[in-house]
């Protein structure tokens, strides 16, 4: 007995010892790369590498500071949904009475959205033999969120937020035969040439304040494409409404009774992906509308970000500010120890490396990671991108040829290179890390 208890502590002791020298190698090593890395040291770096199966990091630089994360932000939006969303999202609340239907909206961003095409809620409108009824006022937050860039209005990816968005809150301008062709049609009397512009190329700029778009009088190039957010108001959502129902919608002042039924519409994983992949501001923010519905009557923001950081995710290490879906706002600071754990969570949660990895950016291979690195079927990163100016991190899972797979967050701040520099050297240390360890 005695000699078999020996052998045992003979075992351990041999196995910790060679994960302590596995840890060491990894820090010096890493040290090292950060130290002598020319395009590193001109700015804030935050770092942390974690290895999952002996839980504990293996790396760290500055991973307890607070940095800009941009669309990283989108890692809790992601883990949050996980959490609260069912198999379906979640798209209309309605009951009925009498010849008449009453909804209300949930924030739903696959309701008729271009690319996901959620049908199922709209057809149940459609295909109904009642009067239609809708009733606005769940959402109590702003059109935008707090900290987003006023002048960025005109940008596909800054859209609106309201709690019945449809068909992203965007529209689209094409071309056809050198004109502009525009995208719902309701829109198109907003449109107009603009004969003091000095433009030579062809581009449209919607009012600050209200939907007329202009553009130089010049030809559209045949391919083009742009997508400009129009001004949300409750008019045009039902005007919108109404012509895809083919029915008329009206309004109706009504509080929704806490028995209202729900209407559900695409899958949760679908939706959860296409936030992911293209990194989706639009989806992002909506989303959070839609944890909401969740929580009770009111769809607000901040009340659903309070609620996630207390009920699921007490375990960071340190508190983040937190403010939006998308990460567009830099009032948000998180830290790279608090995006290893997010990571975490999400992968204990999951609980399926392929399905997780099939909802992510993939290095090399599909979404925001897809030029990140060189393009490859056997993709090795697995993550969250994240940007704005001088901003440019990644977050995520990294697998190395040892068959380990490591959590990383690679933060960058304050930059004034060129991002693709910041993006080759931090493929060039995560290559490393995948080839080494």
């Amino acid at each position: 007995m005695i000699r078999s208890a020996s052998k045992y502590l003979a075992v351990f002791g041999l196995i910790f010892l060679i994960s302590c020298s596995t840890e060491r190698q990894v820090s010096k090593s890493l040290k090292k790369a950060f130290t002598r890395s020319e395009v590193l040291k001109q700015y804030y770096v935050g770092f942390a590498l974690y290895d999952m199966s002996a839980r504990k990091m293996l790396f760290e630089q500055h991973a307890d500071q607070y940095f800009t994360p941009a669309s990283n932000t989108k890692l809790f939006t992601f883990y949050a949904g996980l959490k609260m969303i069912p198999d379906s999202i979640p798209s209309l609340r309605y009951i009925e009475e009498g010849d008449s239907l009453i909804f209300w909206g949930t924030g739903d961003p696959s309701f008729l959205q271009s690319k996901l095409k959620g049908t199922r809620a709209a057809d149940f409108l459609r295909l109904s033999n009642k009067k239609i009824f809708y009733a606005p006022g769940r959402y109590t937050g702003h059109f935008y969120g707090s900290g987003w860039q006023w002048d960025d209005y005109n940008d596909y990816y800054q859209a609106e937020i309201n709690e019945l968005p449809i068909m992203d809150n965007l529209v689209s301008v094409t071309s056809r035969n050198g004109k502009p062709m525009v995208f719902p049609d309701l829109f198109k009397d907003c449109f107009e040439a603009d004969s003091l512009s000095k433009k030579n190329v062809f581009s449209v700029t919607r009012d600050f304040i209200g939907n007329q778009f202009k553009y130089p009088n010049v030809s559209v190039k045949e391919g083009y494409r742009q997508q400009i957010p129009y001004k949300v108001s409750l008019p045009i959502t039902l005007s919108l409404l109404s012509d895809t129902l083919n029915k008329q919608v009206t309004v109706i002042n009504r509080k929704m009774p806490l028995n209202a039924k729900t209407i559900y519409n695409l899958k949760r994983d679908s939706v959860l992906k296409e936030l992911m992949l293209p990194s989706d501001n639009f989806i992002a923010e909506q989303l959070l509308l839609v944890y909401g519905n969740q929580l009770g009557e009111e769809l607000n923001a901040d009340k659903v970000i309070n609620h996630v950081l207390k009920s699921y995710l007490s375990e960071l290490p340190d508190k983040p500010v937190w403010v939006d879906g998308s990460g567009l706002s830099r009032y948000n600071l998180f830290t790279p120890r608090d995006m290893v754990k997010v990571l975490e969570l999400i992968y204990t949660e999951v609980n399926n490396p392929e399905r997780l990895y099939d909802l992510l950016p993939a290095g090399g291979e599909s979404g925001t990671l897809r030029n990140a690195y060189p393009k490859t079927n056997q993709p090795f990163i697995f993550g969250k991108t994240g940007t704005l100016s001088g901003v440019h991190n990644q977050s995520g899972y990294v697998i190395t040829k040892r068959g380990k797979t490591y959590i990383f967050s690679f933060m960058n701040n304050n930059f004034v290179v060129p991002t693709i520099e910041v993006r080759k050297e931090m493929a060039r240390i995560m290559t490393y890390i995948h080839d080494k360890y």
